[in-house]
């Protein structure tokens, strides 16, 4: 017995549309011949999704299963390969969104031309525990690509016109066919020597030899918001390697905060640990501990130790933590009193003790 189509695409019968495509883009995606896969899997996903995909034929294979009506019409698989683009036996679209992944360049649905994009940057910022209180701004110097200021990022020497790009007769992109199993796949590229804009300049740039770019150090203000926590990525758009024909990439700075010798942070929420005499733990008394105002100044504020408190208790102070991202509010500030027993005592401390100890304690 041949295998179920929820089975193949690994969804339930009571699957959406939406989850259904989401599961056999992702199918295709793996098996695709292209991109190392195996071809009969992806015939097999390709057969469930042309099926499941149909409302009608959903419900034909619902009632009746695989082998369908006596016509076997729901099917959108054949023996000699797929019913074709025309014949109703694929999606357009979504073939199309997945030949352009693997492929590049165009959708293989509409033609469309993706627009251009430099790649995108990724560099680190430290910052220390009280920069990602207040929030800051840092300033980064970065060599990279950046557009040509002379040429606007044309790559033409400016004043002079421009022709018609030999390599794709002004289409801006190249057309190449291949066979596959599926049939002849028509492939969309851009062209290399226009970057897709169908024209090129009669004269270079004399600054950037008409490449629109040119290479130099640029220096980058990064804005760091209040609250942030280390390893989260901050985006600057249009920031990265800039491209002829296109915009340039983004810039993803990715925050370190350093540690803190006195506080632990666990999220939004601070973390102390504080020392105090067996004397204090017994009595109870009032001691100075570190707070951040709110502008971000460490200041000292008083803090009571109850009487009678052990070791590894636990004071919180409410909204005397981190400030969230969002502005609105803070974590909170957990202190652990741990009691400090001494290794080395005076004669009057043993005496003490001894006492104490006379009495119970």
């Amino acid at each position: 017995m041949s295998k179920d189509y929820y089975d193949i695409l690994g969804v339930s019968k009571d699957a959406s549309q939406e989850e259904i495509k989401k599961a056999y883009r992702k199918l295709a995606h793996k098996h695709h011949p292209d991109k190392g896969g195996d071809e009969e899997e992806f015939k097999k996903v390709n057969e469930a999704y042309q099926t499941l995909s149909d409302k009608q034929k959903r419900e034909q294979y619902d009632r009746f299963g695989k082998t369908g009506n006596a016509r076997g019409g729901f099917n959108g698989y054949q023996s000699n390969g797929f019913s074709g683009f025309g014949g109703g036996g694929f999606n357009a679209e979504d073939l199309g969104d997945i030949f352009g992944d693997i492929f590049g360049g165009f959708s293989q649905a509409g033609g469309q031309k993706r627009e251009k994009k430099g790649d995108s940057i990724k560099i680190d910022i430290s910052i220390n525990l009280r920069e990602a209180f207040s929030g800051t701004i840092k300033k980064k110097s970065i060599k990279k690509r950046n557009t040509c200021k002379h040429c606007q990022g044309s790559g033409a020497e400016p004043g002079t016109d421009k022709k018609t790009c030999p390599d794709c007769n002004g289409d801006g992109f190249k057309e190449t066919r291949r066979k596959t199993f599926l049939g002849t796949i028509s492939q969309k590229s851009t062209c290399n020597k226009c970057g897709g804009t169908g024209k090129i300049p009669k004269e270079e740039c004399n600054k950037c030899n008409g490449k629109g770019w040119v290479e130099s150090i640029e220096e980058i203000k990064v804005k760091i918001p209040a609250g942030i926590k280390s390893g989260q990525t901050i985006r600057l758009s249009e920031k990265g390697q800039a491209i002829k024909g296109g915009k340039s990439g983004d810039l993803l700075v990715e925050i370190r905060v350093k540690n803190n010798t006195e506080f632990t942070r666990k999220g939004d929420d601070l973390h102390l640990e504080k020392n105090i005499t067996y004397s204090q733990a017994v009595l109870g008394d009032s001691i100075k501990i570190p707070v951040f105002d709110e502008e971000g100044e460490l200041k000292k504020v008083n803090l009571k130790i109850p009487k009678g408190s052990k070791s590894g208790k636990i004071i919180k102070l409410s909204d005397k933590g981190m400030p969230t991202l969002s502005g609105y509010s803070r974590g909170d500030l957990y202190i652990k009193l741990i009691i400090n027993i001494p290794k080395k005592t005076t004669k009057t401390q043993k005496k003490l003790i001894k006492k104490l100890k006379e009495e119970g304690l």
